[in-house]
């Protein structure tokens, strides 16, 4: 007789039956997805800029040398270590330094502007883009204060033809849009929560000389920096907003310099809780004390996701861009117990407190088009190693990962629609709103009270801007390098 613990094994055809239902899940990118063909006739490139090449600037000049539809021909950074760090990380030619980002506006054969600037600058540089008539793309979070949100969206109704794009690179995953396509699909069932952290063991240092003069610590100061909120929970909130499909109604939540007394201002830890129009939640983590992550069987670490419906859940993470991509994985909800009496004995009546758990499920991989199995064009030999491969998948042994990385993808898609006049995927409206929660989620912990998401309304009347002593960083250089 097969017991508890071996019911909960599935058999190999198990296996293929559930692989068979998520391949019909995993036809990705119809609604959500593009699948932007790279360019590679030199007069169809767009030439760009990249403005501020710190450590995210850097980053993506990295990326940017696996992106054949777009060429960066100036680099610009107030910064001289930084700015020479972005140049030698784009290898495909030699792009010209600038100090100023109104000269890199100025440059008419810039096309485009890709922004990783500190947060408290993004509206500020974003505006000279739009005004010069430069396609942007701004790192998250969009804008910072509230009269942000209003300007920028008047601002840009004037110039409607020009893309605005936000770094929210998860909804260029595959394993994100396939996650969401289940979601439509009824595979979960009724979804009702999401569960997402994003945990570091140290995270941010504060560099020496300590304090706010000094531009490596911005993110530790509330007057530069909207802190964990804005720099991670900002894309796990755009996760649950999209995964939702509606925006929340308020927020709840609690944060505190515990651990780390150095003299920042933002928070080392914050926990969050945020309430949908269906009575979905979203319940969030940002520690810098501990990295581990309880979810996909804890073969990663720091940050991911876990959706949660009446018939299943999702696993997923983003991965780190470099030695991991994206990953997830299902869990199907298990069927309760039938608990029947023994032989001879009536059965007892039913207690309040008396429950029957269902066996444990196995995770079952979110399968990319190279894993699935096609009947059409595989033979015998094809069949029978895509089935190892899966089985493998599903004893945890290797993993289903994508084939290219969502920052590529975000990057190569947004010169694509520069050429076409296309709809990012994370255009205006998308960064606007997670803006918002970054706001919204610090207000509710700072006056540790419910927000709601609509007193953004009557937030930011003022005019655009601040009063407040920015760090060295702020003041551009009017010369070119």
């Amino acid at each position: 007789m097969q017991d508890k613990k071996d019911r909960a094994k599935p058999t190999r055809r198990d296996v293929v039956k559930t692989a068979a239902a998520v391949g019909v899940a995993a036809a990705v990118a119809v609604e959500f997805g593009k699948a932007p063909a790279i360019v590679k006739a030199a007069g169809d490139t767009i030439q760009y800029a990249v403005i501020g090449s710190g450590g995210r600037g850097s980053y993506l000049l990295k990326h940017l040398n696996k992106v054949e539809n777009g060429k960066c021909i100036a680099v610009c950074d107030v910064n001289d270590a930084a700015r020479a760090k972005g140049i030698g990380a784009y290898k495909l030619n030699k792009a010209t330094p600038y100090t100023d980002y109104r000269e890199v506006m100025a440059n008419k054969d810039v096309q485009a502007v890709i922004i990783a600037v500190p947060l408290y600058l993004h509206y500020e540089v974003t505006k000279a883009a739009l005004e010069a008539g430069k396609h942007t793309f701004c790192e998250k979070s969009l804008v910072f204060k509230p009269e942000e949100v209003h300007a920028l969206r008047a601002l840009y109704a004037k110039y409607p033809k020009q893309v605005l794009q936000v770094g929210l690179q998860r909804r260029y995953s595959k394993f994100y849009q396939t996650a969401k396509q289940m979601i439509d699909k009824g595979v979960l069932g009724d979804v009702t929560h999401i569960h997402a952290q994003w945990h570091r063991n140290p995270g941010w240092v504060m560099k020496v000389p300590a304090g706010p003069q000094n531009p490596a610590n911005w993110r530790l100061f509330k007057d530069y920096s909207g802190g964990l909120t804005a720099e991670l929970a900002s894309h796990q909130i755009d996760v649950a907003d999209w995964m939702f499909g509606s925006k929340p109604e308020y927020v709840i939540g609690v944060g505190g310099n515990d651990y780390w007394k150095d003299g920042r201002t933002v928070y080392d830890n914050i926990q969050l809780i945020y309430k949908y129009p269906k009575g979905q939640k979203l319940v969030y983590s940002s520690i810098t004390t501990n990295s581990h992550l309880p979810y996909l069987n804890s073969s990663r670490p720091e940050f991911g996701e876990v959706i949660m419906g009446t018939k299943g859940a999702i696993h997923l993470t983003i991965g780190d861009g470099e030695a991991t991509l994206p990953t997830g994985m299902w869990f199907v909800e298990p069927k309760k117990a039938d608990v029947a009496p023994a032989a001879g004995k009536e059965k007892a009546a039913a207690a309040g407190a008396s429950f029957a758990l269902g066996a444990a499920t196995k995770g079952l991989p979110l399968l990319m088009d190279k894993d699935k199995y096609d009947p059409n064009t595989d033979g015998f030999f094809t069949k029978e190693m895509k089935f190892a491969r899966l089985w493998l998948m599903q004893k945890g042994v290797v993993v289903s990962e994508e084939e290219r990385n969502p920052v590529d993808v975000e990057l190569e898609s947004f010169f694509n629609d520069c050429k076409t006049g296309g709809r990012p995927l994370a255009d205006l409206e998308v960064g606007l709103h997670d803006s918002i929660a970054v706001m919204l989620s610090n207000n509710a912990m700072e006056q540790e009270r419910r927000v709601y998401f609509n007193e953004i309304d009557k937030m930011g009347g003022g005019p655009v801007g601040g009063s407040a002593v920015k760090p060295a960083v702020a003041a551009p250089v009017v010369k070119k390098a």
